[in-house]
């Protein structure tokens, strides 16, 4: 597994390194650390065997206007969740009694913006990995689907079907390219799919080609 993860690893590192600018750059190369990078081989390579929707040294806009870099954004399906790990004696000892509050304030107003927290203690990370492989192995199942349940659907149409339950108007092709990261031939692909099922109904009527879906609300959503 060392030389497997090695490769994987620095393949992630530097796919996100290249499509970086400026200080989101620079806190990439210094900011994904020792702590950083034995969370990524202890618990998460473990746990997953990718990194597949998670991103290393995210940069947040906060409340404030300011900006923040979460140790690992994990973004998928329109769910944000920053992950955070956090050595014991770590900054908040050096922090003032305002800067230390307004550590929560901002914390607050990322999840009134939908963000959801996890924190890691490194020592966790050393001498209990496999509790935290457990957890986070759950908390994907539970958002986005038990693997052992059957629905016939794919990892892409369940996160669009997520997405889809999100939002408070029909889902559209061009939310599910800016979802998949993927051209528009390539996002009506699931889309199409997904009407075969039954899971989605075209919005519109005529006969020129379809561009909003809405759920069947006949339809029981599957675990997400």
């Amino acid at each position: 597994m060392g030389t497997q993860f090695k490769m994987a690893h620095q393949q992630w590192i530097a796919k996100h390194v290249n499509a970086r600018r400026g200080e989101a750059r620079r806190r990439l190369i210094d900011g994904h650390a020792h702590a950083e990078q034995a969370m990524a081989e202890k618990v998460w390579w473990p746990a997953f065997g990718h990194f597949d929707h998670l991103h290393p040294e995210y940069e947040v806009v906060d409340f404030f206007g300011g900006k923040r870099y979460v140790d690992f954004a994990y973004i998928r399906g329109g769910l944000y969740i920053a992950i955070e790990v956090d050595p014991f004696g770590t900054h908040y000892g050096r922090l003032d009694r305002r800067q230390y509050s307004n550590q929560w304030v901002r914390q607050m107003h990322l999840f009134n913006d939908g963000w959801l927290f996890i924190r890691i203690s490194y020592d966790d990370i050393l001498e209990r990995p496999r509790l935290w492989q457990q957890l986070l192995q759950q908390m994907v199942g539970r958002l986005f689907g038990d693997p052992g349940l059957r629905y016939d659907l794919s990892a892409s149409e369940r996160d669009i079907l997520r997405l889809a339950s999100r939002l408070d108007r029909p889902i559209k092709l061009a939310d599910v390219r800016t979802l998949l990261d993927c051209a528009y031939d390539s996002a009506r692909k699931p889309i199409t799919s997904l009407v075969d099922k039954k899971w989605l109904i075209p919005v519109g009527k005529g006969t020129s080609r379809v561009h909003a879906w809405r759920l069947d609300e006949a339809r029981k959503l599957p675990p997400m």
